[in-house]
């Protein structure tokens, strides 16, 4: 699709499209560009006069590349890509709003260093814009998610302290596979060496990250978000076994993944699976669900549900 650029864009838009992908060739450059390969060979020409050294190396490993050494100018916004991250910000972090966040600290020296038509613009949004806040999102220490993500990155096993939601606190080894983001809340995707299972722990709940010496191969065929989803209902304190009385089609649709693993069985279905918290479960989870159900196995659900039912009851009840 034809890109709506000036001149002077599109050389820097080929600038940042060179320094990401060394080797971009004519045609490939100008299929970024929207414009012929004839017109990016032009680009590149422009680039060459304004002093910036662009190299075109031939074969089939060949395409364009700055010397090494290059010092390019900083990078620069259009008016939309700075909307743009203004809006993922306050949307993935709705507290930015405030200059004394620490994303917030962040975006407003973005902002400062904007061209000053589009930081006007940027600056306006944030001002502007209200975001409320995701009651079920958690932010984890940025130090102890570089720290999961650098030993995904090398494939290093690592040591984790982890408090539950219940208040237990214990140390495991994992091959951490994966980083995943989901809902607003980061996951780390990992296979447990003390549970010699997939396990998914919330960052935030992690409390110290040490990497060991030992290397890991993850799954070739791995998918981390299928696999979270999979997984996220496994691994808990408290095993949980719900019937339902209706068919696993109708039930499906209502089933969060955390909750666990929907199976047929006879005219109805079973879910399988296990929480840290039984009265979350109970509350927020089952009750939601809109058919019969009996609740099979785990005590500590039981008694969840028990409580709930009797709040309901009592709801109910004739007053005095």
């Amino acid at each position: 699709m034809p890109i709506d650029l000036s001149p002077t864009a599109r050389a820097l838009r080929a600038i940042e499209i060179i320094q990401a992908r060394p080797g971009t060739t004519a045609d490939e450059l100008g299929e970024r560009l929207g414009v012929t390969e004839r017109a990016a060979r032009r680009y590149v020409g422009i680039l060459r006069e304004a002093g910036i050294p662009v190299e075109s190396v031939r074969g089939p490993h060949g395409g364009y590349r700055f010397r090494r050494g290059t010092r390019l100018p900083p990078v620069v916004f259009t008016e939309a890509e700075a909307l743009g991250l203004v809006m993922a910000v306050l949307d993935g972090q709705p507290a930015a709003a405030d200059v004394n966040d620490l994303v917030g600290s962040a975006l407003s020296k973005v902002i400062k260093a904007l061209p000053e038509s589009v930081g006007r613009q940027a600056a306006t949004l944030r001002e502007h814009a209200s975001a409320a806040p995701d009651r079920s999102s958690a932010r984890p220490d940025p130090a102890t998610t570089s720290a999961l993500v650098a030993a995904v990155a090398l494939r290093r096993r690592v040591l984790v302290t982890y408090g539950s939601e219940a208040g237990h606190e214990w140390e495991t080894e994992v091959d951490p596979w994966a980083v995943v983001v989901r809902h607003g809340r980061w996951y780390l995707l990992c296979h447990s060496h003390r549970a010699d299972a997939v396990r998914t722990y919330r960052v935030d709940r992690i409390r110290a990250v040490q990497q060991t010496a030992y290397e890991f191969e993850p799954p070739a065929d791995l998918d981390p978000v299928a696999a979270l989803e999979e997984n996220l209902g496994t691994g808990w304190e408290f095993p949980t076994r719900v019937v339902f009385e209706a068919p696993l089609a109708e039930v499906a649709p209502w089933i969060r993944p955390p909750m666990g693993r929907l199976e047929p069985s006879g005219d109805g279905c079973v879910l399988v699976g296990s929480t840290s918290n039984p009265t979350m479960y109970a509350q927020e989870w089952l009750a939601n669900v809109p058919f019969a159900f009996r609740v099979d196995g785990g005590e500590e659900l039981r008694a969840a549900v028990a409580t709930l039912a009797t709040r309901f009851t009592a709801a109910l009840a004739d007053q005095p």
